[in-house]
């Protein structure tokens, strides 16, 4: 039900994580990160308690592989779970039980891995892969959507996404980025669209946060 990548820009230490499935409100279960520690991926039949136990196991010192089995080891029903996980040396593993759902995989690279479950082709998870890969200097966010886009290219879902997310982490303890689109008819056209708007102020809102002295005006009127 469900195509992900979870990425490291090495560039800036940033991590994020986008995911797309038929089933509602996707990323709100499936998509974390964890600013200086990494990104992970928790799908197929969710446990979303997952995430938060990669991550922890990554902020405990265990490289990508060594927090998977970890978490694995310890869970409740692994074989509907599928994870990935990228570590803060871009470190990356992926994990399929044996009920993950229909035609599924996985591609591991450096600094980022792809996985998906009920997919209408086997090259879904490299070319998304591929795709985050291509273009190490772009914005993460420019570069997870087009992982999304990729994956949907080359046969997606078996059926129709209805919903996606986006979640990137920077230096500070919140998400710099968490993007959502929870039903629709083409949730990542509307994703990509929320990303061109909130992009441009992303860093003015961690601004807000941190220095409201030195934030700029929101724009809005009223606000002058």
């Amino acid at each position: 039900m469900t195509f992900s990548l979870a990425g490291r820009c090495v560039r800036t230490g940033m991590f994020g994580a986008v995911v797309t499935s038929s089933s509602p409100a996707v990323a709100a279960r499936c998509a974390w990160a964890r600013a200086g520690v990494g990104a992970a991926c928790t799908q197929n039949v969710t446990d979303p308690t997952l995430g938060p136990e990669l991550l922890d196991a990554l902020a405990d010192g265990r490289s990508a592989q060594e927090a998977l089995d970890h978490v694995v080891a310890g869970a409740t029903h692994p074989a509907y779970r599928q994870l990935t996980v990228v570590d803060a040396e871009g470190r990356a593993a992926a994990y399929s039980g044996e009920h993950t759902l229909g035609r599924y995989g996985s591609a591991v690279g450096r600094d980022a891995v792809a996985a998906g479950n009920l997919l209408a082709d086997d090259a879904v998870p490299q070319a998304m892969l591929d795709a985050f890969t291509s273009h190490p200097e772009h914005d993460l966010g420019d570069r997870l959507l087009a992982a999304l886009c990729a994956g949907a290219a080359s046969g997606g879902e078996e059926g129709p996404v209805r919903s996606c997310g986006m979640v990137i982490v920077d230096r500070v303890a919140w998400p710099v980025t968490d993007l959502r689109v929870d039903w629709a008819d083409d949730p990542i056209a509307e994703l990509q669209e929320a990303w061109q708007v909130w992009k441009p102020q992303a860093d003015d809102y961690v601004t807000r946060a941190l220095d409201p002295s030195a934030a700029p005006s929101y724009g809005v009127p009223g606000d002058e």
